[in-house]
């Protein structure tokens, strides 16, 4: 759970490194920097618990770093969100990781704004006039990460182009 929370960290300041609002990258490296520090102390604990007698207090001392964790890793994936929202800078060509990351954040954007065109052109409307509530939520970054499979970076990558089939193809 602590190396992914250093991964988070990682994704964080990629995303901070090339958002294009400097609130937005203060606020994600703020939440990137506070994850660094909860991921560390949990490793810490869960190397000290390792070595020592069991007992319930160190179990608990573990398990409220874990849910500590959790929680710095949803701030920074929503600080992410605003990120990729405001914009990014288009990441240097030599940088695989970076342009992963970015890629990543561009297709959840792409998603983003696909499901509120949708839900703009719904005519589904109440008595009032006002639209009807919202069946499908809005996708977020942190739900598109939970749906990739674990990576050996820990890095979310984007995914792999579709191949599209041609007349050739039919063929063979």
């Amino acid at each position: 759970i602590a190396s992914d929370g250093q991964a988070c960290v990682k994704f964080g300041r990629i995303i901070a490194k090339h958002c294009l609002d400097r609130r937005c990258s203060a606020e994600l490296l703020c939440a990137a920097e506070q994850t660094h520090t909860i991921s560390s102390q949990l490793g810490i604990v869960a190397r000290v618990k390792a070595v020592t007698a069991e007992s319930k207090s160190s179990s608990e001392l573990l398990v409220s770093n874990a849910q500590n964790l959790i929680q710095a890793v949803l701030h920074v994936l929503k600080a992410a969100e605003a990120a990729c929202i405001k914009g990014l800078r288009q990441p240097p060509p030599d940088s695989e990781e970076e342009a992963a990351a970015a890629a990543f954040c561009m297709q959840w954007r792409k998603q983003l704004l696909r499901h509120r065109a949708k839900e703009s052109l719904n005519p589904d409307r109440d008595e009032l006039g006002l639209r009807k509530t919202r069946a499908r939520a809005e996708p977020t970054l942190t739900a598109t990460v939970q749906e990739q499979s674990p990576q050996t970076t820990n890095i979310p990558k984007p995914p792999k182009p579709i191949k599209r089939h041609t007349v050739m193809d039919s063929h063979l």
